[in-house]
């Protein structure tokens, strides 16, 4: 059975905002670069699935992606396959730069 937790001291939301904010830089480049923007969920990630094994382990795969399901499903497919969501940064033309580091 479920249980809500109780206790502990509440953020507010301006808070938890700010600590969910992430840098405007990645702080390393992508070994490999893939453009989904304009396309759909699920098409990133499956472009991201056969794509990843082109860089080595430990390299940085970049998915640029402008729908918002992308936003959660890629970090998400992450913590399935055991790869590492490195960041979330906003492009300026809109969407996002999601940056995934190659685990094995």
């Amino acid at each position: 059975m479920w249980r809500r937790r109780t206790g502990g001291a509440r953020r507010s939301p301006e808070a938890a905002q700010a600590e969910l904010a992430e840098p405007v830089q990645p702080a390393e480049p992508p070994a490999l670069t893939i453009d989904a923007l304009g396309r759909k969920c699920p098409i990133p990630i499956i472009m991201l699935a056969e794509r990843i094994n082109q860089v080595a382990t430990g390299g940085v795969v970049a998915v640029l992606a402008d729908d918002p399901a992308a936003f959660t499903d890629v970090p998400a497919w992450c913590r399935l396959k055991s790869h590492e969501h490195v960041g979330s940064y906003e492009l300026p033309q809109g969407g996002w730069s999601i940056h995934v580091r190659r685990n094995y």
